[in-house]
């Protein structure tokens, strides 16, 4: 929290206009009563500058110069909605003093110290006062705290009552008034104060209370919040309206006896009617569960699980909250279709990225947030199946040795691996002879896309899986062109977004741009794509995942426009794909379960996946324009 410059001793809610706002104070006061006062106050400033002395081990106030409390952070979607906010114990929004009501500075000044601009940091008629009742009471009964003590009480001190530590709060109240002006002090007592449920400072409380902003507040809802401080729980309206309203009647009674408000105003503020808001704030739900968790391990991961929880940041996604809720939709409505065609305990995840700016548009990491929390687009490490073959015939195009036409035999081969001989079979068991490429993938034959990456080496597949953006963990063994390697849904669609941008690549990300409360830029993801594939082996790779769909295993998946996509079945059908692209919006859908078990005997993701992906392409691409990609004779072709 960076302080402002203020008038050192400019009243709130006021210009200029220097003591006009305490109205009445004179009258208060009387002028033989201000100088008793003041002389008063010297006496036992005095006396307690002495004892200071003897307190050389309290905290050093000067500290509080550049002191930033903990604040909430705010997670928003591309469009400025409120997703979720995200604190630890203290849930907080800091605000400026010129943005906070003056209704409610005047209420909060005269319940907790209406002599708050005239002392120095200790008030002697309230420390007479208190000490007059705790001697009666035979213990603390009684604070007699400014502001100024009650500030660094919050800070510095324990809550416990006893004199030493009152004597404690005078000293160093008396520091702090020597090195902070009036207004400073005002500013962070109103944002560090509790209000009760897990809100501190006036911002997220009047959103609790009143469901406004602090600077909107009325008379009748500043002097109902300001009567809080004293027993935050025990007042709340949310717990007892009675109590809540009393309390507000008695801050009224004290500004109306100092003059700061007049009868009618004392009289409107007592009849309103004031609209609570719906509900206790502090530690609700998000709105989109696996959003907001996926950019707070993001941002924990960029800035730190500290900064996340206190560090007030406010963070604005790349997700649209109608279009992710589409996708969320889509994924509960399939899950039940799949559990009529005997897929039990299917799980979903669906990650839809824009290839163009590599921004996360939906994601989707199971059928519901609200009975489990792992999100399966970021987390689940599931094996690819044959949606990781271009991966390796991307490899085989960008080496300049083959093109979709070149000719591969689908025919029975063995490979030494490790201790023993590995002989790959193709999913139905046959053999097809000689092939295209373009033909193998469309049928997605296991065959041919083994022997091809045989010969441009498993090493240079790797390659290309790093390239993209794939950090899981990966051997350059025989069986990785058949997705021997676990995956997550989101590096697949990241990957398959390069090659819809023709080797164009921005990190996926689903943060759009990060500020601290004051707005000054902590991250920004506007996109700086860099050429990271060959272009030419980015648009055969493409040309030939249309054949899948128009032709081949993803007939499923054909919606009406060019698309380019495919396939993908694990043995033992345990993860069933389809990860597909336009040139606007790239999908990965990945099926299975949790306990990585057998979905159903002949579950494939051309048969079942793919109907999903169709319909979630139909929803999100509804009103934008038909685009076709680009044609691999657009771009100059490697040598080999």
């Amino acid at each position: 929290m960076s302080f402002r410059t203020f008038e050192d001793k400019q009243p709130p809610g006021q210009a200029s206009s220097g003591f006009e706002f305490f109205k009445g104070v004179g009258q208060v006061a009387g002028g033989t009563l201000l100088s008793i006062t003041m002389l008063a106050s010297s006496i036992v400033a005095g006396g307690l500058v002495g004892l200071a002395v003897s307190f050389r081990n309290l905290p050093d106030v000067r500290q509080l110069r550049n002191f930033f409390p903990s604040e909430t952070t705010y997670i928003y979607d591309v469009k400025g909605k409120l997703l979720t906010s995200i604190h630890g114990e203290a849930n907080r929004e800091v605000v400026p003093l010129d943005r906070i009501s003056p209704e409610l500075k005047r209420a909060v000044l005269a319940s907790e110290d209406s002599d708050f601009y005239y002392h120095h940091g200790i008030n002697p008629k309230g420390v007479g006062r208190a000490v007059l009742t705790n001697w009666t009471a035979g213990g603390v009964k009684e604070g007699g705290s400014t502001i100024t003590m009650q500030l660094v009480k919050n800070l510095f001190l324990s809550q416990k009552r006893e004199f030493t530590r009152k004597i404690a709060e005078a000293v160093l109240a008396i520091r702090l008034e020597q090195i902070l002006s009036k207004n400073q002090i005002l500013e962070m007592y109103l944002n560090q104060v509790y209000w009760g449920h897990n809100n501190y400072g006036v911002q997220t409380a009047a959103r609790t209370y009143f469901d406004k902003s602090v600077e909107n507040l009325t008379l009748a809802e500043s002097a109902m919040m300001a009567g809080l401080i004293q027993a935050p729980e025990q007042y709340s309206p949310f717990v007892n309206k009675a109590k809540a309203k009393e309390q507000q009647r008695i801050v009224l009674d004290r500004m109306l006896a100092l003059n700061w408000i007049t009868q009618p105003e004392y009289d409107n503020a007592l009849k309103q009617e004031i609209k609570y808001g719906k509900k206790v704030r502090s530690f609700q739900g998000s709105a989109l569960p696996y959003v907001t968790n996926a950019v707070a391990q993001e941002l924990a991961r960029k800035f730190g699980r500290e900064a996340l929880l206190k560090g007030g940041m406010r963070v604005q996604t790349t997700i649209d909250t109608n279009f992710q809720q589409m996708a969320e939709e889509t994924v509960k409505r399939w899950h039940e279709r799949l559990l009529g065609e005997g897929l039990s305990k299917n799980q979903i995840a669906l990650v839809a990225i824009d290839p163009r700016t590599h921004f996360v548009k939906a994601l989707v990491g199971g059928v519901d947030a609200k009975t489990s929390e792992f999100n399966r687009a970021t987390q689940a490490l599931r094996q690819p199946g044959s949606s990781f073959k271009p991966f390796v015939y991307y490899t085989a195009f960008a080496s300049g040795k083959f093109s979709p036409d070149s000719t591969i035999y689908d025919t029975p081969v063995g490979y030494r691996d490790g201790s023993g001989w590995y002989y790959p079979k193709n999913y139905d068991g046959s053999f097809g002879g000689p092939m295209s490429i373009r033909y193998a993938i469309s049928q997605s034959r296991n065959i041919p896309v083994i022997k091809v990456g045989k010969t441009v080496g498993m090493n240079k597949v790797v390659e290309t899986c790093r390239t993209l953006g794939i950090t899981s963990p990966m051997e350059p063994v025989t069986s990785l062109p058949l997705g021997a390697v676990g995956v997550t849904p989101l590096e697949m669609a990241s990957a398959y977004a390069t090659f819809a941008n023709y080797g164009w690549q921005s990190p996926a990300t689903i943060i759009a741009r990060v500020t601290d409360s004051t707005g000054n830029i902590l991250l920004d993801n506007t996109p700086k794509p860099q050429l990271v594939l060959d272009p030419w082996a980015s648009a055969a790779i493409l040309d030939v995942m249309r054949s899948v769909i128009n032709e081949g295993t993803g007939k499923h998946a054909a919606i009406d426009r060019p698309a380019a996509g495919k396939t993908g079945t694990t043995s033992s059908e345990k993860d069933i794909w389809f990860v597909g692209t336009v040139p606007q919006l790239t999908t990965a859908v990945w099926v299975g379960r949790d306990d990585n078990r057998t979905l159903a005997h002949g579950a494939t993701g051309g048969i079942l996946v793919a109907p999903v992906w169709r319909d979630f392409m139909m929803k999100a691409l509804k009103n934008v324009p038909v685009e076709n990609f680009k044609s691999p004779n657009q771009f100059p072709r490697p040598k080999g």
